[in-house]
């Protein structure tokens, strides 16, 4: 008979040999066999209980057997030895006094498994969305280029032809200005006017792929002064290719408020707008509108030009594309319209560097108006110019 010490056992005896064959990664319970409800030992902080349904496993403690306890010595008589008598039948142990209950900490073996088979599933799947979405990136980004390359082409094709066109005609005038021709004062007024022309148009080209190359190096506009946004306006107009036959509707609303604005870089913003809505918006209608008003924003007022036209207008698909660089819609260069695809690329660069805004509203048929914003000079300017004016 053994008398066992409890609190030797609960605070010696079982938490060493649960950490020597378990470790710490598990909880234990030991209870009676006879009453589970009856504690022993617990190794859980909290009040939690293990019990049959939600233990990893679980094993007798304390059974015995009385098997061999009761067996009997062989007698000896004499010399010669009486063997022993044969064995009783086996008989089986005596049920388990405790029951020892373990559980991992994370869970059951199944708990486990099925945790890691999710995890691997997850792992997986966020590895073949990542390569998914590498392929479609690399086939975006050669799209792209290829694009890119092409659009380059078709630059360098309309650049071409821009620079052969006015260079055989001034070769051609030129011609004709050393023959007899030179003796009629008219016909030399008439090719001394189209070598201007042509010139103007070689000048605009050639501005137009040195501002392109000036915003590449990040100096799309040199040093901003107050400028009369009125003149600018005015001087836009001046120097664009609206011709006689064309009805043009100005309006520019009085009191226009100063703007700072590199003067040269601005006019040729404007004199695109105007020169875009003269070659591609009067197919069928000789008419476009300039406007121009002061307006109220979030950012304090701001000047607003409108330029506007009744053409066929621009196809929704090519809409989002027509502020890229190289980039010509499917009409001009189905109808050859000359144009190398930079114009209003500057434009928005140009905008942009004065702090201002462009927007495009075009329908099908219902023609196209695009809609600046530069933001008004500091009211210390305004007075500023309004007293040296003065």
């Amino acid at each position: 008979m053994l008398e066992l010490n409890m609190d030797y056992i609960r605070g010696t005896v079982l938490p060493d040999l649960l950490y020597r064959y378990l470790g710490r990664d598990y909880d234990a319970e030991v209870v009676l066999a006879s009453d589970p409800s009856s504690v022993i030992y617990h190794s859980m902080a909290d009040n939690r209980r293990l019990s049959e349904q939600n233990a990893d496993a679980s094993v007798g403690l304390l059974d015995s057997s009385y098997a061999g306890v009761t067996r009997k010595m062989p007698r000896v008589a004499g010399a010669q030895a009486v063997p022993p008598p044969a064995p009783p039948p086996a008989t089986p142990p005596a049920p388990a006094r405790w029951k020892l209950l373990v559980r991992h900490h994370a869970g059951s073996v199944e708990d486990i498994v099925a945790r890691a088979r999710l995890r691997n599933i997850a792992v997986s799947g966020a590895i073949l969305l990542l390569i998914l979405a590498t392929v479609t990136w690399l086939f975006r980004i050669s799209r792209q280029a290829q694009r890119l390359a092409e659009l380059q082409m078709n630059f360098v094709a309309g650049v071409s032809h821009e620079l052969r066109t006015p260079l055989t005609v001034i070769r051609t005038a030129a011609f004709n200005l050393r023959g007899k021709i030179s003796s009629r004062p008219d016909q030399v007024e008439r090719y001394g006017a189209l070598i201007q022309d042509e010139i103007e148009k070689l000048a605009v080209l050639v501005e137009q792929i040195l501002r392109y190359g000036s915003s590449r190096s990040g100096r799309i506009i040199r040093e901003r002064e107050p400028v009369s946004m009125e003149l600018l306006i005015e001087e836009s107009v001046r120097s664009s290719r609206v011709g006689p036959d064309l009805v043009l509707e100005k309006h520019l609303a009085p009191g226009l408020p100063m703007v700072l604005a590199d003067e040269q870089a601005l006019k040729h913003a404007l004199r695109n707008l105007i020169d875009n809505a003269v070659k591609y918006g009067t197919e069928g209608n000789n008419w476009i509108g300039i406007f121009a008003c002061t307006v109220e924003d979030e950012h304090g007022q701001a000047v607003e030009f409108r330029v506007a036209d009744r053409g066929p207008g621009i196809p929704l698909e090519e809409q989002p594309h027509i502020f890229d660089p190289f980039f010509r819609g499917r009409r001009a260069v189905q109808d050859q319209i000359h144009g190398t695809g930079l114009g209003l690329n500057l434009v928005k660069k140009i905008v942009e560097a004065h702090g201002g805004s462009i927007t495009v509203k075009s329908e099908p048929m219902k023609g196209a108006e695009f809609t600046v914003r530069i933001p008004a000079a500091p009211p210390e300017l305004q007075d500023e110019f309004a007293r040296s004016t003065n």
